[in-house]
């Protein structure tokens, strides 16, 4: 097995560490009588129905091993996940829908999941599924704006380099379902929610913009993030105005963590990024690899990540205390600031940013790919790059340089064979980088 080949089953490896399965079938169990969800017991026989709701690429998965636990004891629930992530369930109904951009499924399920809480009683218990992308996914239309505006607004966001702290704290001011605010639909049911997530630092508020979390951020700072970026000019009308009128407080603020609303609700995180890296770490060292976990909350743009890999492989390359060969892992999630026309996806980007660094650095493989299986609006999850890449891309008249500029590395590794392809991974974690050096 050659090292790109062993990089790509120690990601491989780390996906399989956040499987729905697995994950899901640490944190719920039935015992008799007993429910427990992540430690916390529920009595079955004081509970009238029992709802599921979710939204997130992993959250149909989610759902069928729930569904497998509880059976008919679920009255019902509904689903929506990105197109191509939906799978058979029984007693849940699931709709595919647009990410990253919100699409007219997206509303629609999004209404439903609002209804289904809406009818829950005091005597009900909602289970929440949440994953990364249920934010595009479960989405609204706020009172005075249009589907066009919403649809903008997300497009501006991912494109404009902006960390996902910051692009949520915009989505929950445009939105009366994120940022807890679901709370208010499931109220006076009880709620538990198994979150999955794709967010650095593991907060709740930042998953899918936390539907089920208590929220600080303001309406304030959401504008605050489109002065940063320099979308006040880009955004429409409706967007600016229902902004300014938060800030004016003619709109409520998302819920605060003191509110009795969330007495009855309870935000369990099922899995993780690190929970990846060390399933990828157990692969690495059964291949035979001296592995370090280095970075579970790797950030920043693409650039300067693309450096920090390099710098850290170099000095592992260099020092000759460390056993060889070496597999080094990362997990996080860069910002890609998108200036060109072409196609591409962050982890595409960082591949290629760093095989123009690698060029004449032999025995470093380096993979960045998205657990997801889906890096941008593409069909990879990412690429794996070496010092022959450069060179390979040369050989077939590929200029590297102009597919860089143009922000089209989906097309260069098409063009160099070196993508990551997976397909739907039904999780989803951030992103891994493994580097193997030799």
């Amino acid at each position: 097995m050659n090292s790109r080949e062993s990089a790509e089953q120690i990601f491989i490896g780390g996906v399989r560490g956040v499987l729905p399965d697995r994950l899901v079938m640490n944190q719920v169990s039935v015992n008799g009588n007993h429910l427990f969800i992540g430690g916390h017991e529920f009595q079955l026989d004081e509970i009238d129905n029992i709802f599921v709701i979710g939204a997130g690429k992993a959250s149909a998965s989610m759902a069928h091993y729930v569904e497998s636990i509880l059976g008919s004891r679920i009255t019902g629930g509904h689903i929506v996940v990105k197109y191509g992530y939906a799978c058979s369930l029984r007693k849940i109904t699931v709709t595919e829908a647009g990410h990253p951009l919100p699409d007219r499924n997206g509303f629609l399920a999004t209404e439903k999941i609002l209804q289904i809480a809406g009818d829950a009683g005091e005597k009900d218990l909602v289970i929440g599924l949440f994953s990364g992308g249920g934010s595009a996914l479960l989405t609204d239309i706020p009172e005075g704006l249009l589907p066009e505006d919403i649809v903008i607004i997300n497009n501006l966001l991912v494109r404009c380099g902006a960390d996902i702290r910051e692009i949520n704290t915009v989505r929950k001011h445009l939105s009366k379902v994120k940022g807890g605010q679901l709370v208010r639909a499931i109220s006076p049911a009880r709620s538990v929610n198994l979150l999955l997530s794709d967010v650095i630092g593991d907060q709740p508020e930042v998953i899918a913009s936390g539907p089920t979390a208590p929220d600080t951020s303001t309406f304030a700072e959401a504008m605050q993030v489109l002065e940063k970026y320099n979308l006040t000019t880009d955004v429409t009308a409706g967007i600016l105005n229902y902004l300014k009128d938060g800030m004016e407080g003619s709109r409520p603020e998302t819920p605060r963590p003191d509110d009795p609303l969330f007495a009855r609700t309870l935000n369990i995180i099922a899995g993780s990024n690190l929970t990846a890296l060390e399933a990828a770490k157990e692969k690495a060292e059964e291949l035979g690899f001296n592995t370090f976990i280095e970075d579970s909350g790797m950030q920043g743009d693409v650039e300067l990540v693309s450096q920090y890999l390099v710098d850290k492989a170099m000095w592992y390359k260099n020092d000759p205390d460390v056993s060889k060969p070496v597999c080094l892992l990362f997990g996080g999630e860069s910002t890609l600031k998108v200036a060109g026309n072409g196609t591409g996806g962050r982890n595409q980007h960082l591949a290629l940013v760093t095989a123009m660094k690698l060029q004449n650095c032999s025995g470093i493989t380096v993979l960045a790919a998205g657990t997801d299986g889906s890096d941008g609006p593409t069909n990879a999850a990412g690429a794996i790059v070496d010092s022959a890449t450069f060179h390979l891309a040369s050989s077939l008249n590929v200029d590297a340089s102009r597919y860089l500029a143009d922000f089209d590395s989906y097309n260069f590794f098409k063009a160099t064979d070196g993508h990551v392809i997976t397909g739907p991974t039904m999780t989803n974690v951030m992103d891994l980088a493994v580097i193997i050096i030799e």
